[in-house]
């Protein structure tokens, strides 16, 4: 028992004696302070271990924990640097301590524990950069006063380095700022600002490092808007500027013409309308018209709020007041300290009664091309071609007033120019041949307003050939013609005079043609009655001329359906054609054996008319009739062919005695002495010769010889 008891307490005597000299490996040891740079490579070396064993050859354990302790890795005693490519240790990010414990243990049992504390030194590896805040467009009124702050600008550099600011000088906007404390940021105008000038500013500023070696930097633009202020007066339109560049315009003068007859009528004036606007365009304040002077006691009156002028009444005398001059002021509405003063003329002229014109709708010109720098513009016949207007309203026809202007300015081109006297200019150096150019040239009237164009059509001519001598010559009717189509033409007016020459040739053919049978019958003027053409009896002048009368007589009787004889009344049925104008040379054919008809060839007739009696003493007596009437003496064997022909035709017949008796008209004297009149009416008037033939039977005949 005794020896067991020894046995246990040699044991525990021994493990005392091992635990207290493996602890002395761990003992020895302190809390480490380190510096590290930031961006440092991976393995960089940042402390020693002070402990007296060597983890590698003793039983001790070192481990290393904390918050940072991933950034560590120990290689014996030595502590170094865990960071990669990827994983870089920037002091920015991370801070500027790393912390960690080193704990020490000997056979799993804490022994020591340490602190390790590693600060990581900056490097300047940042830019500076600017706060976006404080680089936004700013707005500045242009009434801001010089030498004042306007706006603030303010960049940081993550490194912590003192930062100074610049503003770039290359820009032209540069000189309206400057910058007294470089490292405030603080931006002062340098000079006026002007909104009428200039509405929007650029500026460029630098912040750069000053305390580093690198002096890394940045920059950034700015943009400035200048808001505009009521420091402009009004003035009228057009605004013509006292010198470019200066905001400063010149008023013009208004121009207005009346007549005496003028009253209650708006004035129009040139240049025109009368209008005013605040010189503050971005403001626009309303502005009010007034009448300084010169309203004539309300003969002039003007809208306060157009500026339109109004004559309420005429002018007295012209003579007397031939000129109106007028002050006017456009003020502002808020300040009428603000204001402005124009001129306007009104001009009494006389009515004008006839407006300018030009004598031509359009002037043909011609210009000869040469390597001279101007010429000018010829006509026809090499004449200086003058495009002038007329005005019947000055005695010479000529208007002083008259300004001549090409329109538009840019058909010209710069190549042609016209004088106040209407001559053309051309620049015949830029000018090639063949060319062909239309300009327009407006005449205005000055004095009235009234305006007028015409038209000018140039022909460039080349190096010596002769100017046209007139407007329808041979070579300016076909110069421009292709030889083709002027050769159409031709044809197609050949083509067309042998057409009518063909028409009159079948025309007059066939008039011959109708004339041929009426010569056959044609009575020969100025022979006695026995002389015939064609051996067949006719009549003479005189028993033509009382024919006419007979007729006419008959033809007023036969419009009621009959025909008069003496002892009745013979009618005609409707179907009796009208004679044509060839019966009146017609040649009648009496025969006591034949009906009474006349050549059927001369004058057709569908059928022979039935006569009717009707009731007599209508008429006179045959008697009183053949006395009145030459008888026509026929040859006696004409006489006997006739009987020949009229036995077969009127076979019944034979027991009566058929007395054709003639009617002509009477040929009085004044008839006869105009003879040659009545003949030139004869074919206007178809009717005017006519036969009348009265067929009477025998038992009418004897009674008349009784009677």
């Amino acid at each position: 028992m005794l020896r067991s008891c020894r046995l246990l307490l040699w044991q525990v005597a021994l493990r005392l004696s091992y635990h207290v000299v493996t602890a002395s490996l761990c003992l020895g040891g302190s809390d480490i302070f380190a510096s590290i740079r930031e961006n440092s490579p991976t393995g960089q070396f940042i402390a020693n271990l002070s402990v007296s064993g060597d983890p590698r050859a003793s039983a001790i354990r070192l481990c290393l924990t904390g918050e940072n302790s991933d950034w560590f890795f120990l290689e014996g005693r030595t502590i170094r640097l865990n960071s990669s490519s990827s994983r870089v240790l920037d002091r920015e990010v991370h801070g500027s301590v790393l912390i960690a414990e080193l704990t020490c243990y000997e056979d799993d049992v804490i022994q020591s524990q340490y602190r390790i504390l590693v600060e990581i030194l900056n490097e300047n590896d940042n830019k500076p950069n600017f706060l976006e805040e404080t680089i936004q467009p700013f707005t500045i009124n242009e009434l801001t006063a010089v030498n004042s702050v306007v706006f603030t600008v303010k960049a940081v550099d993550a490194d912590g380095d003192m930062i100074t600011y610049i503003i770039d000088q290359s820009l032209p906007d540069a000189s309206f700022f400057r910058i007294d404390l470089p490292n405030s940021g603080n931006v002062v105008l340098d000079k006026p600002l002007d909104y009428e000038t200039r509405t929007h500013l650029q500026l460029l500023i630098w912040a750069e490092e000053a305390n580093s070696v690198e002096k890394f930097n940045t920059t950034a633009t700015l943009m400035v808007n200048i808001e505009d202020g009521d420091d402009q007066y009004p003035h009228f339109l057009p605004c013509t500027p006292v010198s470019p560049g200066v905001p400063v315009c010149t008023n013009p003068t208004y121009t207005a013409n009346i007549t005496e007859t003028h009253q209650e009528v708006v004035l129009q004036f040139s240049p025109g309308p009368i209008r005013a606007e605040d010189g503050d365009r971005g403001l626009n304040t309303p502005l009010i018209y007034t009448i300084l002077s010169g309203g004539d006691q309300g003969r002039f009156v003007i809208d306060d709020q157009t500026g339109e002028i109004r004559l309420t009444r005429a002018v007295d005398d012209r003579q007397q007041t031939p000129n109106f001059r007028l002050s006017i002021m456009a003020s502002q509405l808020d300040d009428p300290l603000k204001y402005s003063v124009a001129s306007v003329l009104v001009r009494v002229l006389s009515e004008n009664a006839f407006p300018p014109f030009f004598n031509r709708t359009i002037y043909k010109g011609f210009i000869i091309q040469s390597s001279s720098p101007a010429s000018i513009v010829s006509t026809y016949g090499n004449q200086v071609l003058l495009v002038q207007v007329s005005d019947w309203d000055f005695s010479d026809g000529l208007n002083p007033n008259i300004r001549y202007s090409l329109h538009p300015p840019s058909v010209s081109d710069g190549r042609y120019h016209i004088t106040q006297g209407g001559v053309l200019i051309a620049r015949t150096d830029r000018l090639h041949a063949f060319d062909r150019h239309i300009l327009e040239v407006v005449a205005r009237d000055e004095e009235s307003g009234e305006e007028v164009s015409t038209s000018v059509d140039i022909e460039v001519l080349q190096r010596g050939q002769p100017v046209p001598r007139g407007a329808f010559t041979e070579e300016q009717l076909f110069r421009d013609v292709d030889s083709r189509l002027a050769g159409g033409i031709a044809a197609m007016i050949v083509l067309l005079f042998l057409s009518a020459l063909l028409f009159l040739l079948l025309r007059i053919i066939r008039r011959r043609r109708q004339r041929e049978p009426d010569e056959q019958g044609t009575v020969t003027l100025g022979k006695p009655p026995s002389v015939v053409s064609s051996g067949r009896p006719v009549f003479s002048m005189d028993e033509m001329s009382y024919n006419s009368r007979a007729f006419s007589h008959e033809y007023e009787s036969s419009r009621s359906g009959s025909f008069h004889g003496r002892q009745g009344i013979y009618t005609r049925k409707q179907s009796l054609r009208p004679p044509t104008s060839s019966s009146s040379s017609s040649t009648i054919i009496l025969d006591p054996g034949s009906t009474c008809r006349s050549r059927s060839d001369l004058f057709p007739v569908s059928e022979i008319p039935e006569l009717q009696p009707a009731v007599k003493g209508d008429r006179p007596t045959v008697k009183e009739e053949t006395h009145r009437l030459s008888v026509v003496k026929e040859e006696p064997g004409r006489r006997q062919s006739l009987q020949g022909q009229t036995e077969g035709v009127s076979t019944g017949a034979q027991s009566d005695d058929i007395r054709a008796v003639k009617s002509e008209t009477l040929h009085s004297d004044d008839v006869k002495t105009n003879q040659t009149e009545e003949m030139s009416q004869e074919s206007e008037n178809p009717y005017r010769t006519m036969v009348s033939v009265i067929c009477l039977s025998a038992d009418e005949s004897s009674s008349e010889d009784g009677q």
